[in-house]
């Protein structure tokens, strides 16, 4: 899961992200708070949360609707624009014929935002490419404008407020940022004033530490959004809190007990990876280092990165080789992913998992990472035999490697329920689904509309 970008460090500092858009003076800042939650100075983190009350696992701590958002093209024609709905019929906007929406009242309500691309769609035609997070900052820039008092959004923290590390940033970041105003420039320029470059570059920014990828049940991704509250959570590699959506809110649920007065904190990568990997991964996106418990004691560690038992040992250096070698082989697949069709990525798979298994046991995270890979392929294929062979193989090592109350194991369990299904083999199917049940009623809460869902396929309605 790129799964919830949020930022952590240093968010003490205050950037005047806005001083080129002229606020009016009655815009009011008073933070109005949200009840058994308090911010605080989190020693060592910057600014964090905690609870003023003790919380029980699957309870729900906040929710947080979307400041902004947008809806991914891929997603266009299944979900509603305004309200992340998922269903049959929708009706599309008429002049643009790209957007979707539940009815007339939806329509009306995301017109202010969909104005902005429904007459650029239709001017560039199939020239209109503005990237996810170009698209968010245009919403973002616009709502801005006619801000006159603090959204629901910003109960705890304001958005003008969040952490951008504009000075922590790399040529490469830098160069992105361009790129992205650039963008911005090109495909909003008749429909949208814009702040100084500066304030630009500061938004980008922020909208890279701070935006989350809003996804589905299975972990597919339906958008990009900005939660400002949600910002606020700390990181850490033993999360008691999780964030899932429901529509464009975001949700804040306990996965451990929270006794009062302790300090909530989320993940803000994928918890699969050993430590080096994860710390990596923090310092190149959120700038900074986790010092959890799992980080300090590595404890995960070993079983993580499990090599074979055979006759010969296999050395240190026949390790560390063939690290390197599962790092570049899933970067080379995730450049690949755009260009190569499905039998050629998974060509990569099937030749990178024979090559790690020369030293690597099949539980190894490098291992399970191109199996879930490989696994995408085959359901993307309609290839279910392939599917649930490489699905089987993940399964088992997921429920010891994550997190009990894992959305990427109840994701699993989800999708091997309806690959079983989909193959005549409903009493297995029925078992893997009833797994994710008592996962997902957890995490997203026994009125969600995903249990809902979940429950008419078990009862196969």
């Amino acid at each position: 899961m790129v799964h919830p970008f949020i930022s952590e460090n240093l968010r003490n500092l205050r950037t005047p992200v806005w001083t080129a858009v002229p606020l009016s003076a009655g815009f009011m800042m008073e933070s109005e708070g949200i009840a058994g939650i308090e911010q605080f100075d989190s020693p060592g983190k910057g600014r964090g949360l905690r609870v003023s009350r003790a919380y029980g696992v699957g309870e729900l701590l906040f929710s947080c609707p979307a400041y902004s958002y947008v809806l991914s093209v891929n997603e266009r024609g299944f979900i509603c624009e305004q309200c992340f709905t998922r269903k049959k019929g929708l009706a599309k906007c008429g002049k643009c014929k790209k957007a979707f929406y539940c009815n007339v009242n939806c329509q009306k309500k995301n017109w202010p935002m969909h104005k902005l691309e429904c007459h650029a769609m239709c001017a560039f035609g199939e020239n209109w490419c503005p990237s996810e997070t170009v698209r968010l900052v245009a919403r973002i820039i616009a709502r801005l404008r006619h801000q006159r008092e603090r959204s629901p959004s910003e109960k705890l923290l304001s958005l003008r407020d969040m952490e951008s590390h504009m000075e922590d940033m790399d040529n490469e970041k830098r160069e992105l940022n361009e790129a992205h105003i650039a963008g911005l420039h090109h495909f909003y320029s008749k429909h949208l004033d814009f702040p100084d470059h500066q304030a630009l570059l500061t938004l980008f920014s922020q909208v890279h530490c701070n935006g989350f990828t809003v996804e589905d049940e299975e972990l597919s991704n339906l958008g990009l959004a900005i939660f400002p509250d949600i910002a606020l959570l700390n990181h850490s590699c033993c999360p008691n809190v999780i964030v899932t959506y429901r529509g464009i809110n975001a949700e804040v649920r306990a996965v451990q007990e929270i006794s009062q007065g302790q300090e909530i904190y989320t993940s803000y990568i994928d918890l699969l990876y050993p430590t080096e990997d994860r710390i990596e991964r923090l310092r190149d996106v959120y700038y900074f280092s986790c010092d959890c418990k799992e980080c300090s004691t590595k404890s995960m560690d070993k079983q993580k990165l499990k090599v074979r038992k055979l006759s010969d040992e296999i050395s240190q250096k026949e390790i560390r080789d063939m690290v390197r070698y599962a790092r570049n082989a899933m970067e080379d697949f995730r450049r690949a992913k755009p260009e190569k069709s499905p039998a050629e990525l998974l060509e990569m798979c099937e030749l990178s998992i024979d090559k790690m298994s020369t030293v690597f046991d099949d539980s190894n995270i490098y291992i399970l990472h191109m199996m879930y890979q490989a696994m995408g392929i085959c359901i993307f294929n309609e290839d279910y035999d392939g599917g649930v062979r490489y699905g089987e193989k993940v399964m088992k090592p997921y429920t010891v490697l994550y997190p009990a109350y894992s959305l990427n194991i109840a994701s699993m369990y989800l999708k091997m329920g309806r690959l079983y299904m989909a193959l005549d083999k409903k009493s297995t199917g029925i078992n893997a689904f009833q797994k994710a049940l008592a996962i997902m009623e957890v995490v997203y809460g026994k009125d969600h509309a995903y249990v809902t869902e979940l429950k008419q396929e078990i009862r196969g309605e």
